[in-house]
């Protein structure tokens, strides 16, 4: 006898779920679900949502690692819609930390398993640890992460508390302990309350302190400042789970075998060498990192075009600005550090040639639509003569692609005009200038003679007379248009 589709359905349905380490919940049993874990992540998707099925196995991988530690949930928000409305949902997929059922807040944590896990023991448990002896101490700051641990002189201290708020509204981004025994601290110059800062002994380096004491009036506000201030270091270890943070400021980054599980030793012997240059250079506003080169091979190809087999052992020395220019250490790197010393005197001194990604400049450039390549995108988009509006585009673009005969119309009718230039560019395959904020694709930008730094983002329709209305209001001189070679 064949069974009806919808019990088939049914069973496999139970069947996935009983295989997943992933809570499913729903309109009907949410609250009560939630209630029952102290700590609880929650992911509201769809099933048709690309973005989700990205980040279902690294979910479903990190369910697994956190299994017994706290739980992770998803809510099918097509078939749950009065649960997702009633936490804001109005995107996929859309991660929030519910505590003892209540909403706590958004997760704004990594995407990856490893990553996932790492944001959520964070969350796990009290804020701040309470350490109860020495050993205590010793074995919360033996971690591969930064620790910051509070020394006070009793459970009804005022310090404790303001420092408890801290660890409370810091505890997605820092490690937090604490100890009502000034005592516990005594091996590292605790001789009364205070709060230190511990970076990860994998990290431990004579070119700088492994320990360091705040020393300010304790509030949120001021340890949250020290502990950013202060938690990198030297020469920190990038990964991609923390390279946004590492790169809030002009970074150069060693790029090697960074491996300190298998190979701590080999790692910090070039990271050393490092070190001892950036000694000479850390009051200039660059910071300093290293990084596995095989984590960050593709962007290494994709924003400085070097290949795996580039390189070799040695470390590979590249520098990215917050304003987006980039450079790379051409000279090997050398033990002595003197390669490297060199490279940042040429940087410094504003000697080095910025590296640009550029496809190669066309050989004929005749057509209505003018080919930008990285390399001509001055000389065409900033020749201060002519407005310019160019369309930053990708290849697999779907909307790019619908676009193309309409943009090639606009180019055509414009063609006449000597005072304005309809242009293109791959941003996959070239470097786009840091003052044009490109995220998708197509992006438009109208470039006005005379104003070449303030470029004017296209938000209006796609259509060529939605073009030519724009142009005819923001265009520099009147428009001349091919079909009419009449001034409008």
């Amino acid at each position: 006898m064949r069974l009806p589709c919808f019990i088939i359905c049914a069973v496999l349905t139970v069947w996935l779920a009983e295989g997943s380490d992933v809570l499913e919940l729903g309109d009907s049993d949410f609250d009560r679900s939630a209630g029952m874990h102290d700590t609880l992540l929650v992911e509201f998707f769809a099933p048709w949502c690309g973005h989700c099925q990205r980040l279902a196995p690294e979910y479903e991988a990190a369910a697994t690692k956190l299994k017994g530690t706290l739980a992770l949930a998803k809510v099918d928000c097509t078939v749950n819609s009065e649960t997702c409305e009633r936490f804001g949902v109005n995107g996929y997929p859309t991660l929030k930390i519910f505590r003892n059922g209540e909403e706590s807040g958004a997760y704004d944590g990594p995407r990856t398993a490893d990553g996932i896990v790492s944001y959520m023991k964070k969350q796990a448990g009290p804020s701040s640890v309470a350490l109860l002896k020495e050993a205590d101490l010793d074995g919360f700051v033996d971690n591969y992460e930064a620790s910051v641990v509070g020394f006070f002189s009793g459970e009804d201290s005022a310090q404790l508390a303001e420092f408890l708020k801290a660890s409370s509204a810091l505890r997605d981004s820092y490690r937090f302990a604490h100890s009502t025994d000034v005592g516990a601290g005594l091996k590292y110059g605790v001789d009364g309350e205070c709060v230190l800062l511990f970076r990860p002994p994998r990290l431990s380096s004579k070119f700088e302190d492994n320990v360091v004491k705040y020393t300010e009036h304790l509030s949120v506000s001021s340890l949250h400042k020290f502990v950013k201030d202060n938690i990198l270091g030297l020469c920190p270890h990038m990964t991609m789970e923390n390279r946004d943070t590492v790169r809030e400021s002009d970074l150069l980054t060693a790029f090697f075998n960074v491996d300190y599980l298998r190979n701590p030793k080999g790692t910090n012997y070039w990271r050393n060498r490092i070190m001892k240059v950036a000694t000479q250079f850390q009051d200039r506003g660059l910071t300093f990192a290293v990084a596995d080169r095989q984590e960050f091979q593709d962007e290494l190809e994709e924003e400085f075009g070097v290949s795996s087999s580039e390189g070799g052992d040695v470390p590979l020395v590249t520098i990215r600005t917050r304003a987006g220019q980039k450079y790379s250490m051409q000279e090997e790197f050398t033990r002595d550090g003197k390669s490297l010393e060199k490279f940042l005197e040429d940087y410094f001194a504003k000697r080095l040639k910025r590296y640009v990604k550029s496809e190669p400049i066309p050989e004929s450039n005749d057509g209505p639509v003018k080919v930008l390549v990285a390399d001509t995108f001055d000389a065409i988009v900033n020749d201060p003569e002519k407005d310019v509006l160019v369309e930053f585009y990708a290849p697999w673009c779907g909307h790019c692609k619908n676009l193309e005969p309409k943009y090639k119309e606009l180019g055509e009718k414009l063609s006449g005009n000597p005072n304005i230039v309809i242009a293109k560019m791959d941003a996959t395959a070239n470097d786009v200038p840091p003052n044009y904020d490109v995220q998708g694709f197509p992006t438009i930008y109208f470039v006005p003679s005379g104003q070449k730094d303030q470029p004017r983002r296209y938000e209006g329709g796609r259509e060529v007379n939605d073009f030519i209305t724009y142009l005819k209001k923001e265009a520099t001189n009147p428009l001349i248009l091919d079909d009419s070679r009449d001034e409008l």
